[in-house]
């Protein structure tokens, strides 16, 4: 008879032989956690890409990243599923000069911001609180930068806790309120990305959590102890600073206060270095001198990265898999797909003055539209386009069981007054010289429709003082009423049968009323009247030519387009500035007379080459020959071989043809984009309209230098006319309007 006692020990002991067998395998075949450390260092930053490429082609796994400044843009990209390959395409494809720029793209600024850019063409903007100037809290606001993260990090955008990435992640800044290091686990995942890179004085700070963050690089570059609260068992930690000058090279105060910085950086560096134990691995791509700033050439920090990494395959051998293992670790990276297709509901969320309803008329997209990043980044830099922002930002946001849109909009910190400015100067090298510096104070926001209070001043050759108040009559600011008053001076040439007898000092005063309609954001159309006296003085010329006082008054029909892509050099689009004035005694003026002008612009390209045409007319009907409403040419591109304003009369017309080149390839940050071109222009000014004719226009030309630079277009040209005149032209910023 069988022991069914014996049995059961028999089977009993098999089993636990069998777990136990089971236990040791899986004891023998766990591997140990790898995390990475990517520390700051700008555009060296990217030799984190060679070392992510040498990694995956060792087939070493990564199973926690934290990163600081560009070591947590290449680390929180690569934690969102992104791959080495994927990263470094990004990185050379990228135009930097445009992702670190606040600038947007011209067609959603709005018709009153594109008149400031070309009135004003200094890019700079102060604060004006009392009397005290108030600057911004950085060079760059960040606009740009954030709406790119935001679409390489939208498949992941629901995901608020950074553990629960396909690798898990910390972002490190420096709160600058503080003095202390924020690492930031959780939250909006661009914005902390945005936070860690923010160089204090070149990127504003931003706020998260009450918290003023700046560049984590101030108080942990290399943040190996973040990683080390990460329970991971090998560190793999890549130093990408830049190295400090020999003595030799300290020979300037900006080198020795660049030296003070390294030291002050790396000291915590060294530090944190010292916490890595015998398993971890330090790697230190050589990247010599290679400027941190030096973002065109950024790819070339790439193999210096891969080569490092080579370097230390023997001790990452230990923590390589081997290619079944490796495969599955790659499937469990896979990116995560945002669960919505459509938006549930659009907002705006903003701290000014504004009706959210004038946001919201701005916007292009509604509920149930596809969640798209392009067309929400586009929505986005519409209300960017206000420029009542320092920067425009959205998220999606899950509620009810849907997913839509938020809108943030943070006012300008250095606002509500704004002061702009603008240089125009124009000289022939012969005597003839303009030169005009310009200011622009604009008041924003004065009420929820949008109310604006602009006043310009304007010293030098044309002076002149403006003021002007623009209240919209709806939310979607549409309509609009505003009341003006201006004061200025010009000079004019007098002429008796084509031939100039003087040069007269015009001094107008005029106020009016505008009543108009926005176009979109393309143009806008206005009707107004006016009343305003003025005199005539005899600058040159003979002195016993009477001056003239005179008196205007009237009403105007002026519609206006503007659908250039850049004011200074565009490469398409067309501006159009058509304008008829009725003068009536019945308003004030001497006499009655209408001026009809007009000038269109329209430019095309292909590939560095463009081509603009340009057409003027100006006419005066039932004229009595009144000199202060003469029409003025001469000067660059208006008969470039005659001096500036040289010929004026009451009626002109004026065509050119220019061709320009962009010179170069250049994609850095700071490279001033210069243009070599040829003018052909052909125009003139009559006396009377029954003059007018082809065979009585003058024939010029120009050939020139451009340069798109800080303080507007700079021109270095020579004009030539066909009756053999010249003139040689520095011409720099916006002309006098």
């Amino acid at each position: 008879m069988k022991n069914p006692g014996r049995r059961r020990w028999l089977s009993g002991t098999l089993l636990c032989l069998m777990a136990a067998q089971v236990f040791a395998n899986d004891v023998m075949t766990e591997r140990p956690r790898v995390g990475l450390v990517l520390g700051g260092g700008g555009a060296r930053g990217a030799a984190h890409i060679g070392v992510l490429k040498e990694l995956e082609r060792q087939r070493v796994p990564v199973d926690a990243i934290a990163g600081t400044s560009m070591g947590a843009i290449v680390g929180g990209l690569y934690a969102t599923g992104m791959s080495a390959t994927e990263l470094e395409t990004l990185i050379s494809s990228l135009d930097w000069a445009a992702a670190l720029s606040d600038q947007p793209m011209r067609e959603d600024l709005s018709f009153r911001r594109k008149q400031d850019e070309l009135e004003y063409p200094i890019d700079f903007e102060l604060g004006v609180r009392g009397t005290e100037l108030v600057m911004p809290q950085g060079v760059i606001q960040g606009q740009t930068l954030d709406l790119l993260l935001r679409e390489l990090t939208l498949h992941v955008s629901h995901i608020a806790d950074f553990d629960r990435l396909p690798i898990p992640f910390r972002a490190i800044a420096s709160d600058i309120e503080r003095g202390e290091a924020s690492v930031m686990r959780r939250g909006d995942l661009a914005k902390a990305i945005r936070a860690s890179m923010s160089v204090p004085g070149v990127f504003a700070p931003v706020r998260i959590d009450e918290r003023l963050l700046v560049d984590g690089g101030l108080v942990g570059n290399l943040p190996i102890d973040v990683l080390q609260a990460m329970d991971v068992d090998v560190i793999i930690a890549v130093d990408v600073e830049f190295p400090l000058y020999a003595a030799d090279e300290l020979d300037s105060a900006l080198a020795i206060s660049e030296q003070m910085l390294t030291i002050l950086i790396r000291k915590e560096t060294l530090r944190q270095i010292d916490r890595l134990g015998e398993r971890d691995v330090l790697i230190r791509p050589e990247l010599g001198v290679f400027a941190s700033t030096d973002f065109g050439n950024i790819v070339e920090t790439v193999k210096p990265g891969e080569a490092a990494t080579r370097q230390e395959a023997e001790r990452l051998r230990d923590i390589a898999l081997g290619e079944p293992e490796w495969q599955e670790y790659l499937a469990s990276r896979e990116q995560p797909v945002q669960p919505a297709s459509h938006l549930a509901f659009v907002r705006v969320v903003h701290d000014g003055e504004l009706a959210p309803a004038v946001l919201e008329s701005k916007l292009s997209v509604e509920a149930g539209d596809p969640i798209e990043h392009d067309v929400l980044a586009h929505n986005a830099d519409r209300l960017y386009g206000l420029q009542l922002y320092e920067q425009v930002s959205y998220r999606l946001v899950g509620e009810h069981g849907g997913t839509g849109v938020e809108y943030r909009a943070s006012t300008k910190s250095w606002g509500p007054n704004f002061l702009q400015f603008g240089i125009a100067l124009e000289d022939d090298f012969e005597g003839s010289t303009g030169f005009n510096l310009s200011s622009r104070l604009t008041r924003a926001g004065i009420n929820r429709l949008g109310a604006e209070w602009r006043s310009d001043l304007r010293l030098g050759t044309d002076p002149k003082l403006f003021s002007e108040f623009y209240q919209p009559l709806s939310f979607d600011s549409r309509l609009f009423v505003a009341p003006h008053i201006s004061l200025r001076q010009s000079n004019i040439n007098a002429f008796v049968d084509n031939s100039t007898i003087a040069r007269l000092r015009l001094s107008e005063a005029e106020g009016g009323i505008d009543f108009g309609r926005e176009l979109g954001r393309a143009g806008e159309l206005r009707l107004g009247v006016f009343t305003g006296v003025g005199e005539a003085r005899v600058k040159i010329g003979d002195p016993a030519l009477p001056n003239i006082d005179f008196e205007t008054g009237g009403a105007f029909a002026r519609l206006r387009f503007d659908t250039l892509d850049n004011t200074r050099f565009p490469r398409k689009g067309t501006r159009a500035d058509l304008r008829w004035t009725l003068s009536r005694p019945g308003f004030g003026a001497d006499s009655k007379f209408d001026t009809i002008e007009g000038e269109v612009t329209q430019t095309w390209s292909r590939g560095k080459n463009s081509v603009q045409l340009g057409l003027g007319y100006a006419t005066t009907l039932e004229s009595d020959g009144a000199v202060q409403d003469f029409f003025p040419l001469g000067g660059f591109l208006r008969l470039s071989g005659l001096e500036r304003g040289e010929i004026s009369g009451p009626h002109a017309a004026l065509a050119r043809l220019v061709y320009y080149r962009r010179i170069g390839n250049s994609r850095g940050i700071l490279d001033t984009p210069i243009y070599l071109g040829i003018s052909a222009e052909a125009g003139n000014v009559w006396q009377n309209r029954s003059d007018m004719s082809f065979d009585t226009m003058q024939w010029n030309g120009s050939a020139f230098a451009g340069f798109d630079t800080f303080f507007g277009p700079v021109y270095v040209a020579a004009g030539f006319a066909e009756q053999g005149e010249s003139n040689f032209y520095l011409f720099i910023g916006a002309p006098p309007r």
